[in-house]
């Protein structure tokens, strides 16, 4: 806490400055250390000095030197700082893999009978003793860096930490729309099928209220259908989804545009992330979105298919991209000290035996996802635990709320912002 420093003074020079000290104690408490910036040894020479002249000026001058403090510490403590968005999500990433690391269990039942996993490439980067050195290897830039130094990260139900979807079928496009729209539509969106979102999203809303060109928000991902889900009304911003051709004057850019269709992958109208990102990346050099959601699929398409290892080495890639993605964006004025970054999924996954390769309504834990926020207008720092429960449908609200806008102009039912972000207009 604050405190004068022990000079003598006149008793009441004295009897007011404890009285400056145990308000500025009070203001540290609200407002923070960051009011130790206001200097207490030259206010307590003005009492000093002014206590021949009478008591009343000194306490005028006292309230006047704590007026100053409370506008500077509010601002500084208050001010929302966001000015863009980056959203990433990564298809049906399990908390489980996310805060604990490689499952030992899960590695040994999707390998070939009596094999020897300690042998196989994935145990033998990812293995460790402790769930904190497992996670720290297999995502190590999301944990070492982007929630240790620049965010929080909550969804670890082992530490009272839960992160769950609203709506009740627990598959991809209604958890992508929940994310987007901010409320589930459980009757309406009831399949994965690519048929146009008969409601409006976060990504139009924003667009719309900060008067931004159809390209200032745009949407990169490596399922087709994001070209349905992401907008109700088609071109009201930006896409680029599945096999769909990315235009860059970058003659890399060009090859890779080309090459998504000869390298297919076995799953339809999907492409690798690794085309999804690249495109992503060239798009926000360029253009340099307001608000940028970026879409992989490769975790949620490996685990479908059983193979535990390639989910692991998905979630290790990721995590790479995420550096890159935060390195660029420190890297630039425009989004330097001015970027939220929020990092989800659509939906967790069955909890039980091979429950972990499907979601659905009838397989307990596919409704449990987690997320991690990065960002200037975020105090909290690491693994948030001991909370009260937190939803996908709050998503929507918080990317809103961050650019200084209120999310329930469009939507009244919508999820309210996630309690960890300071939305206070500067």
């Amino acid at each position: 806490m604050m405190g004068f420093p022990s000079k003598r003074r006149s008793r009441e020079s004295d009897e007011i400055a404890d009285d400056l000290a145990e308000q500025g104690n009070q203001l540290e408490v609200q407002f923070g250390p960051g009011v130790r910036g206001f200097d207490l040894d030259a206010a307590a020479d003005v009492i000093e000095s002014q206590a021949q002249e009478g008591s009343m000026r000194i306490r005028i001058i006292v309230s006047g030197c704590l007026a100053a403090v409370v506008c500077v510490a509010g601002l500084s403590a208050q001010a929302r700082r966001t000015e863009r968005v980056v959203l990433v999500t990564l298809d049906g990433s399990r908390w489980q893999d996310v805060f604990t690391g490689l499952d030992e269990s899960l590695l040994r039942a999707s390998s070939p009978k009596d094999a020897d996993i300690t042998k196989l490439p994935a145990y033998q980067k990812f293995w460790a003793a402790t769930p904190e050195e497992r996670r720290e290897k297999l995502m190590p830039f999301l944990w070492r860096t982007l929630v240790a130094r620049e965010g929080a990260i909550a969804g670890n139900r082992a530490r009272g930490s839960a992160v769950s979807v609203t709506n009740r079928h627990w598959f991809s496009y209604p958890g992508y729309s929940e994310i987007l729209t901010g409320q589930a539509h459980d009757d309406v969106i009831r399949s994965n099928d690519a048929i146009r979102n008969a409601f409006p999203t976060v990504l139009q809303f924003v667009k719309r209220k900060l008067h931004q060109r159809p390209g200032g928000v745009a949407t990169f991902a490596s399922w087709g259908v994001f070209s349905s889900i992401v907008e109700n009304a088609a071109g009201d911003t930006m896409v680029n989804a599945g096999l769909q051709p990315y235009n860059s004057s970058d003659v890399s850019l060009k090859a890779m545009s080309l090459l998504q269709d000869e390298t297919r992958l076995p799953w339809d109208n999907t492409r690798h992330d690794a085309y999804t990102f690249h495109f992503a990346m060239d798009y926000l050099k360029r253009e340099q979105p307001v608000l940028l959601y970026i879409a992989f699929d490769e975790t949620d398409d490996w685990a479908h298919d059983g193979k535990y290892e390639l989910v692991l080495q998905a979630l290790h890639r990721e995590d790479a991209y995420l550096q890159t993605l935060w390195t660029a964006l420190q890297a630039d004025p425009l989004y330097r000290d001015r970027t939220t970054l929020i990092v989800t999924a659509d939906h967790g996954r069955g909890r039980e035996g091979d429950g972990w390769k499907a979601h659905r309504s009838s397989l307990p834990g596919s409704d449990e996802v987690w997320l991690a926020i990065a960002s200037p207008d975020v105090s909290t720092r690491g693994e948030w635990h001991d909370h009260a429960p937190l939803f996908q449908n709050q998503i929507a609200a918080t990317i809103a709320g961050v650019l200084g806008l209120d999310y329930r102009e469009q939507n009244a039912a919508a999820g309210p912002p996630l309690p960890m972000v300071n939305l206070r207009k500067p």
